[in-house]
This record gives C-alpha cells, sequence and structure tokens, in this order.
C-alpha cells in the first residue's frame, strides 16, 4: 500500500507495483495538511483510474472532528462513496460511526491515528464496524504476531518511512509549542528539532546529539517474512509528503519484497536497493520497533534531516574539490553534501553537485565505482573551505540518473 500525495504519486504508485493507494482530501479531515491532496472534484478521476487498474484507493480521514464540522463531513463522506472509493481511514470513533450512519456499505479503516496496540482494543474497533486495522507502529513483530492470533480483522502494519516519537494520534508537542495541532493535520514537526537535556536542574553537555526526539526512518524489509507468516494483510508505506520519485522507488523494491516472500519464504535486498531507498529519502534507516525497544537505535540523536547515504571522509582537499574513498558509486551532476563545523562548534551541512571528476590517477572522468578513490570538485563558490577539513564526512544526496529511472 502506497502514498499518494498527488496524482503524479498516485501514477508512481500504480505503475511500481501497489496493491492499494491512499491519499488524503485539501477540503480537511487528513492528518497530512500540507501534502498536495486531492480535492471532491478529483475524487471520481482518481476513481475511475484506480478501477481500470485494479488498485484499491482509500481515502484519509484521520483526523479529530469537532462536533460542528459534522455537518460538512456528511458530505465529504457521500462524496467518497459515490466515486467508488474502497475504504475511509479514521481516528475518531465518532467519525467512524457517522460513516457507518450515513454510508453502511463504504469500508472504514482504523488508522495508525487511533494507536490500537492489542487485541482488546482491536475488539472496541469490530464493535464500531470497522474493516482493517492500521496497526500502532510501536509494536514489535513477536506482538503483532501475538495480536494476529486473537483477532480475525484483517491488519496492516507499516513497514517503511518516517516515525514518531509519540504514539500516532497521541502527540501534542506540536499543538503546546506553536498552536498547530498534529491530530489536525498540522503537525510542525517538534521532533525534528534540537533541544538540550536537562537532568536534576543540570545541564547535560551531551556533545553532538542534540535531536534527542527525532527517530530514524523505518525500513521493515528483513521483517517482511515474518510479517506475512503472522498473517498481517497489508504493508503500508509512509510518505504522503514525499515524491513521485520516491514513490515509485520504494514502491518497487517493497513489491519485489513481498513477491519474494510470498513466492519464496525469504526476502534479499541488495546493497544497492538499499542504497537507492536511501537516497529517495533517508535520516538513517532502522528496523523502528519492529524488532523490539532499542531507543538507542531509534534515536541516534546526531541529525534530523535527510543526508542520503555516506560516501567516506574528507581524505585532503585542493582548491574547489576533495579527495575521498568511496563506499558508493558517483557520477557527474550527483548532490553531495559535507557535514562540517562553523568556528562556533556549531553542525553545518553544506554543499552543491559533482561539477568535476577525477579519478586517484588524475585522470578526468564522468562516473568512479564504489571503493575507489576520487577527487570530487564543486562549482565555484559554492563551499566556505575554511569550515572544511579532513575527516569530515561527505554524503551522496541526489542521484539523477536514479531520479529519472
Amino acid at each position: 500500500m502506497s502514498p499518494a500525495g498527488d496524482l503524479e504519486c498516485a501514477h508512481a504508485a500504480i505503475e511500481n507495483g501497489a496493491d492499494a493507494i491512499y491519499f488524503g482530501l485539501d477540503c480537511g479531515f487528513n492528518a497530512r495538511h500540507r501534502a498536495k491532496n486531492f480535492g471532491l472534484s478529483d475524487l471520481s478521476v482518481i476513481g475511475r483510474l484506480l478501477r481500470s487498474r485494479g488498485v484499491r484507493g482509500y481515502v484519509t480521514m484521520n483526523t479529530l472532528v469537532f462536533p460542528d464540522e459534522m455537518a460538512p463531513l456528511v458530505d465529504v463522506i457521500q462524496e467518497i462513496t459515490l466515486a467508488g472509493i474502497d475504504a475511509v481511514l479514521v481516528q475518531d470513533f465518532g467519525v467512524a460511526r457517522l460513516v457507518r450512519a450515513v454510508c453502511p456499505d463504504l469500508e472504514i479503516h482504523a488508522s495508525t491515528q487511533m494507536s490500537l496496540t492489542s487485541a482488546e482494543t482491536i475488539k472496541v474497533a469490530e464493535k464500531l464496524g470497522l474493516a482493517r486495522v492500521v496497526l500502532a507502529r510501536e509494536l514489535s513483530v513477536a506482538e503483532i504476531k501475538a495480536i494476529a492470533s486473537c483477532t480475525d480483522l484483517p491488519l496492516e502494519v507499516f513497514i517503511h518511512g518516517a516515525l514518531c516519537v509519540a504514539y500516532s494520534g497521541q502527540c501534542l508537542t506540536s499543538e503546546s509549542l506553536g498552536g498547530r495541532s498534529a491530530n489536525r493535520g498540522q503537525c510542525a514537526q517538534a521532533c525534528r528539532l534540537p533541544y538540550d537535556l536537562i537532568c536534576d536542574g543540570e545541564e547535560r553537555d551531551l556533545e553532538d546529539v542534540r535531536y534527542l526526539l527525532s527517530p530514524q526512518d523505518l525500513a521493515g524489509y528483513a521483517a517482511i517474512n515474518d510479517l506475512v507468516e503472522a498473517g498481517v494483510q497489508s504493508l503500508k508505506i509512509e510518505g504522503r509528503l514525499k515524491t513521485p520519485e520516491y514513490v515509485a522507488n520504494i514502491t518497487s523494491h517493497y513489491r519485489k519484497a513481498v513477491d519474494q516472500a510470498c513466492d519464496h519464504q525469504t526476502v534479499e535486498v541488495t546493497a544497492e536497493a538499499k542504497r537507492e531507498m536511501e537516497l529517495s529519502f533517508s535520516r538513517g534507516f532502522s528496523p523502528g520497533w519492529l524488532e523490539g525497544n532499542d531507543h538507542k537505535q531509534l534515536v541516534p540523536g546526531l541529525h534530523s534531516s535527510k543526508r542520503g547515504i555516506e560516501l567516506g571522509r574528507v581524505r585532503s582537499i585542493e582548491g574547489q574539490r576533495v579527495q575521498v574513498r568511496l563506499a558508493a558509486p558517483v557520477a557527474l551532476g550527483d548532490g553531495l553534501s559535507i557535514g562540517c563545523k562553523t568556528t562556533d562548534g556549531e553542525d553545518l551541512q553544506q554543499g552543491g553537485r559533482i561539477y568535476s571528476l577525477h579519478n586517484s590517477n588524475g585522470d578526468k572522468t564522468s562516473e568512479v565505482r564504489e571503493s575507489e578513490v576520487a577527487w570530487l570538485g564543486f562549482g565555484w563558490g559554492e563551499i566556505d573551505w575554511q569550515a572544511v577539513q579532513p575527516g569530515d564526512r561527505v554524503f551522496k544526496n541526489d542521484d539523477p540518473r536514479l531520479n529519472r529511472r
């Protein structure tokens, strides 16, 4: 199941093997307000597209809804049903009851925003007439197996993408700090900010560990076979704010992995495939909670933004270029960044595209393979070279050839 922030993302998901997509509407009631989203008038178009390709479509209505919003919500539910959309994802129990009353035949799925973490909570969802549960992301494979053995309700599990530091649907940090409620679709991502740690009234010096609430991204491909065996019926990719290239890339790799698990009871994801997924978007990959609680693995605390893949460390600096032994292949035009420090000791990420490329012999080339030494040249004035030191880490964060593919 793949995310679709707009029509181009929907096409990317369909063409790369998604069995279903989920998307939001621009009239509200959706937890990704900043996504481009779809208008009510687009529903018939997206509905026809999905039916023509045998792909299911789910609308996210996964926010808390105020009483005075119930009347306009009825009209939205009716439009969704008329367009032939397969199901709605809801957080609010009141919305679930309203959908069931207005359109009894429309499937209702429990969003991960409901924070359903046990078979007992799923029984409540079942009484509301829900047809599927997207489990909370804070569960391990062992816990998911235990839940699956106690319910006949189809289960869906997040397999890839960004994670919240709080139980989804229960984070009030953004609203408390800035008046923007995550449970109304307007999360300001307070978890991605740097923080100081004060313990018993004293500030603790954590050196470079500043991003204390920012989890790495989930990459759960290693758990796919176990989840299939547990009876999980759907694996969900996060990313309604991501690009069509991200949707295509991640959907394609997980399509292959799911097929491997179903056909051969094993999943093999190559180093190249992992790199490609990291290049689309990655704050660093982790298994999330699927392997249990490992807080240090989940939140290393060193950064909160996309960095891509680490190429290596600066060996030497010459003019507008650096020398690096490559941990991955590079080519002219690739996007790079260098992790530096300012004179005040603050983190500084700077970079640009590879403007010139030379191998270890000093010969000009258009690409250099993994494990080789290369000189990576930047455009004039792109880098503050006074801030760059030998030993600084170099990252590849964009690959135009991958994006085109």
